[in-house]
């Protein structure tokens, strides 16, 4: 009997670059085929690379390979191996505690990757996801939290989340809690004495490196803490806005990115994003 045809192609089509994404002004420029992949949102450009090297993609019918440069006129398709195993990558929420940095170990502190194991895993966790050294690999933040910070820290396998949340165009949400004091002040009640024209400031009007900072959201939560909402992820960029206007940052917590909630994960643990959960 002959071959019984699958029910779904082994490949799909990368859609073909539109406006600026995937070529340059004008639409006439090529593109690295890691990046035409990236831009359409199938993949981070590492992943593509990936999935170039393991002979995932084609182009115009042919095996891709590492560099090659696509215009709008060719036909890309990707495997269904690599949409198989992209599924398999997981996305963890940790509440980091302080004293852990969110990337490589440095200066002899550990970093946040380590609390990740069986032991840790929050026992209210609602996906049914087991926990596998497996996951560990490729594991990486998407995005910093200070060393002396603590809250939410995405460690994340999808390159896809991570291009999403820390991408150059990236307009996520970050919410933070911060406990201020008046920089060489004793005195309670710091929103009594701090100036509303600072406080204007700190919305907009400063800049960080020789660069105008996105406008923020920033209100009194009580008589110490403000409750900071930023779109961009400069190197301790709250604590340095705070010094800008005579504030000294005494505790800072991340409670939302996007609209994924710390809730309440206790320090220490983590658990795994949702299925149904969006940033």
């Amino acid at each position: 009997m002959p071959d019984t045809p699958s029910s779904s192609p082994r490949w799909r089509r990368a859609p073909a670059p539109t406006g600026g994404s995937g070529t340059s002004q004008g639409g006439a420029g090529p593109v690295r085929l890691n990046k035409r992949l990236a831009d359409m949102g199938l993949c981070s450009r590492r992943e593509a690379d990936e999935w170039i090297e393991r002979g995932w993609v084609r182009v115009n019918g042919a095996p891709a390979v590492m560099g090659v440069k696509v215009g709008p006129q060719d036909r890309v398709t990707v495997e269904r191996q690599a949409e198989a195993a992209q599924a398999q990558r997981v996305t963890i929420l940790l509440h980091k505690p302080m004293g852990y940095v969110s990337g490589q170990a440095e200066d002899g502190h550990q970093p946040a990757v380590t609390l990740i194991n069986a032991h840790s895993h929050w026992r209210e966790d609602r996906t049914r996801t087991r926990f596998a050294p497996a996951q560990l690999r490729g594991l990486a933040p998407a995005g910093r939290l200070d060393i002396d910070s603590v809250g939410l820290l995405v460690l994340t396998q999808d390159g896809r989340i991570a291009r999403h949340l820390i991408g150059q165009d990236s307009e996520i949400e970050k919410e933070y809690l911060v406990r201020v004091a008046l920089d060489g002040a004793e005195a309670r009640n710091t929103q009594a004495q701090f100036p509303p024209e600072k406080l204007a400031l700190l919305r907009h009007g400063l800049q960080l490196d020789g660069q105008a900072l996105k406008p923020a959201k920033v209100s009194w939560q009580n008589e110490e803490q403000l409750r900071i909402v930023l779109r961009e992820g400069k190197k301790r960029q709250i604590r340095r806005m705070c010094e800008l206007v005579g504030l000294k940052v005494v505790g800072l917590k991340r409670i939302r990115i996007g609209s994924v909630l710390l809730g309440p994960l206790p320090v220490g643990q983590w658990r795994y994003l949702g299925p149904g959960e969006l940033f």
